[in-house]
């Protein structure tokens, strides 16, 4: 494995998801879109533990 150049690191390391990432063919582009798609939908789901607990107090 080649090591990377410290401003090729850089680059990677400041990539955000932008909406053309889903249609992108690029590596990073497209895992940055998978990532923000799961990171949201976990979001918007929210946790079971949450709506129990309040569910249950009296």
């Amino acid at each position: 494995m080649e090591k990377k150049s410290k401003l090729e690191s850089n680059q990677i390391a400041g990539k955000e998801y932008e909406v053309e990432d889903y249609k992108s063919q690029d590596e990073l582009s497209s895992g940055l879109a998978t990532t923000h798609e799961q990171a949201s939908d976990g979001y918007m789901e929210g946790s079971i533990e949450t709506e129990d607990s309040t569910a249950n107090k009296e």
